[in-house]
């Protein structure tokens, strides 16, 4: 179905910048230009790495869904204090370190269905062009070398703060700020660091280095998307100062607006914590998909909301076990003794479709509300296994089913069927329409012990006016 541009303009962004939902207006006619932090790789990756690439790779497929190209850049911060320290720790050469956990998470993105994107840039391939960046800024007069490092001039930059909507002299009076007599400010952050003993370096104008982590994001965003960009993205922990310094260095060299939508994630939280390696409180992707499906994740991010924090614990991953087992019902066969639905139940079917895609758009449509689309999703599978239930036959239930599935997928869900309860389901058909003929019988004992002894098996059925349906709980 073709989409006019009147279509393609109304959804509506929470930009961090305004604080605001702002109508989504590219800079390009429906093209995207999307660049999003990736994980500092020096240790394997939490589930709150994976948040972060669940959120947009979201975002991202609804907006092809809704007609748009995208260009989708992800990086990789591959050398730093952090990575330094682990690869000192380990006895391991930093850049092996790094590549090490970069495969790994290749392999996780995979994993989680995460559509690969255009780019996976890394610092430690853009060094021309991170060199290029700074001198530029140092001719400009936004940066200044001593001793062999190189500083950015932040009072330089009159809107700093307008991200982080912080205000210059009150960061200076109550910042925790170690004194370094050469900067000429205490608020100037590094762009170039000299080389130390044992560390990694680069040649360059200053002398030997490595970048700032800041200004790798700005060089290679610019170099892969350009000096504007529509969409830049990442954990609302990033906004300040890395961000904020993102946008004052590329805003500084360019003289135009860096990115027209700042987009951020909430944070994942361990029983109402923040999950953070020092708190040693990380629950690792690789140990996360040994127990659960990877749909499993992914209902978890939808089912919070990208800009709200997600609290990580044992219900909310029943929760989303659940959420998934629902979702999955919708794609069961018909009943083994279907003959057709009354024209009434398929005409409801067909109504719930048309609603289903209506709502769904304009939840997403609205800031992704991913909670709201998932809802209509649940109203749509309700009205299957209502068909179902009818006695609707498997080509009856085609067209809902495929419309699940199509809007399933543009959110990333698999709705894989488990292939050890193909028989299972079957079975539990079985009795169930077994039950549906005692009930018309009137012989109640029976009917509720079929009931009672299959959800010890964890079934839940639904009795209505219009038959009975079935799901795991």
């Amino acid at each position: 179905m073709a989409l006019t541009r009147s279509d393609l303009m109304a959804i509506r962004v929470y930009n961090t910048l305004t604080r605001e939902k702002e109508l989504f207006k590219t800079i390009e006619e429906n093209k995207v230009r999307m660049y999003v932090c990736g994980p500092t790789v020096y240790d394997n990756a939490h589930v709150g790495h994976a948040m972060s690439s669940l959120v947009f790779d979201i975002i991202r497929r609804y907006l092809e869904y809704r007609g748009y190209s995208v260009r989708h850049v992800m990086n990789y911060t591959d050398v730093d204090d952090k990575i330094i320290r682990r690869a000192n720790t380990l006895g391991q050469e930093p850049q092996s370190l790094a590549q090490t956990y970069i495969d790994k998470y290749d392999e996780h993105l995979r994993e989680l269905n995460i559509l690969p994107v255009a780019e996976k840039p890394r610092a430690t391939g853009e060094m021309q062009n991170i060199i290029r960046f700074i001198q530029g800024l140092i001719d400009k007069g936004f940066a200044y070398e001593m001793d062999g490092d190189v500083y950015y001039r932040v009072r330089k930059f009159d809107p700093y703060g307008k991200l982080s909507h912080r205000n210059v002299d009150e960061m200076r009076s109550g910042a925790r700020i170690s004194v370094d007599e050469r900067k000429e400010d205490p608020l100037d952050f590094a762009l170039w660091k000299g080389a130390k003993p044992g560390e990694p370096s680069w040649e360059s104008p200053w002398g030997a280095g490595r970048p700032g982590w800041h200004i790798e994001c700005s060089a290679m965003s610019m170099n892969h998307l350009g000096e504007q960009i529509d969409i830049h993205g990442g954990g609302n922990d990033l906004v300040f100062p890395h961000h904020e310094n993102e946008i004052a260095q590329s805003e500084a060299l360019t003289g135009k607006p860096f990115a027209t939508y700042w987009m951020h994630n909430g944070m994942l939280q361990l029983s109402g914590e923040k999950m953070s390696k020092s708190l040693g409180n990380l629950i690792t992707i690789e140990d996360f998909l040994k127990d659960h499906p990877a749909d499993v994740l992914r209902l978890m991010v939808l089912n919070s909301g990208y800009r709200s924090p997600l609290t990580f614990n044992d219900e909310v991953i029943e929760q989303a076990h659940k959420a998934l087992e629902r979702l999955q019902s919708g794609l069961k066969t018909a009943l083994p003794e279907a003959t057709g639905a009354a024209d009434a139940s398929l005409a409801a079917l067909d109504e719930q479709v048309k609603a289903t895609r209506t709502g769904f758009e304009t939840c997403m449509d609205d800031d992704f509300n991913s909670a709201g689309a998932l809802g209509n999703l649940f109203d749509l599978v309700r009205s299957i296994n209502q068909a179902r239930a009818d006695g609707a036959t498997d080509m009856q239930l085609v067209s809902a089913q495929d419309e699940l599935r199509e809007l399933s997928s543009v959110l990333g869900l698999r709705l894989e069927m488990p292939r050890e309860t193909h028989a299972a389901d079957a079975f539990i058909d079985m009795l169930v329409s077994l039950r549906t003929e005692l009930r018309a019988k009137k012989e109640w004992v029976l009917s509720d012990r079929i009931r009672d002894e299959i959800a010890e098996l964890g079934v839940i059925i639904e009795d209505s006016a219009k038959g009975s349906t079935w799901h795991w709980k």
